[in-house]
């Protein structure tokens, strides 16, 4: 016996196809089978994407902008509230009146000359102003004082109305609305408004000019 003649038992015969319709074919493999366009009762339907993760993150980017949006309010709440709490000029009526009095004095005196002595205005400016206008000042009126003697200029000048707009401290801000009369000679005057952004310090418990700005 050749080892081609053998098969081992273990290994099954061929099973033939059975042909369709015949009775080969089992009552499981019947049920299994549907005809088309036929749904099975008992099948469940496809469930559609679930839409929880998008609203999830929906959700989250949300709440993301009104936080942010409620920390930029309140830091604008509180940039506001302490500059606010720093300007004196909307709370310390008195600090604001000396303010305005001194300032007002000032430009008063340093804005005023008669030809014949112009010695007055130069010390007046001397001593009330400080810092930029100090300088500023004293150019201008050196290139002026000649012309004042020659024409016999003279300029009176008085504060209509001044306005603290930022006082802290020792530092103060006005707006300040003048009115001057200037005269030539015999010449009738002639009346002129301005307005001018002033800087003032406290010193030795005066306020002094340091900035004259035209407006």
């Amino acid at each position: 016996m050749s080892t081609a003649d053998l098969k081992p038992a273990s290994e099954p015969e061929p099973a033939q196809d059975a042909a369709p319709g015949s009775d080969g074919a089992t009552d499981d493999e019947e049920t299994v089978g549907t005809t088309p366009g036929e749904q099975h009762p008992d099948a469940p339907e496809a469930a559609p994407p679930s839409r929880r993760p998008r609203r999830a993150v929906l959700l989250a980017c949300v709440l993301v902008l009104l936080l942010a949006g409620a920390g930029l309010l309140y830091q604008a709440r509180q940039l506001t509230t302490t500059a606010a709490a720093r300007n004196h000029a909307l709370s310390d009526s008195a600090a604001t009146t000396r303010v305005v009095g001194d300032v007002s004095n000032t430009l008063g005196k340093v804005f005023s000359y008669e030809p014949q002595d112009t010695r007055a205005t130069e010390d007046a400016a001397r001593e009330l102003l400080g810092g930029r206008a100090a300088g500023q000042y004293a150019a201008l009126f050196g290139a002026l004082k000649q012309r004042v003697a020659e024409q016999k200029l003279s300029l009176t000048t008085h504060v209509v109305r001044a306005g603290v707009t930022r006082l802290t401290g020792d530092r103060a801000e006005l707006l300040v609305f003048l009115d001057q009369r200037a005269r030539r000679d015999t010449q009738p005057a002639t009346s002129a408004a301005a307005q001018l952004a002033v800087t003032a310090q406290l010193t030795d418990g005066h306020w002094q000019i340091t900035d004259i700005r035209a407006r």
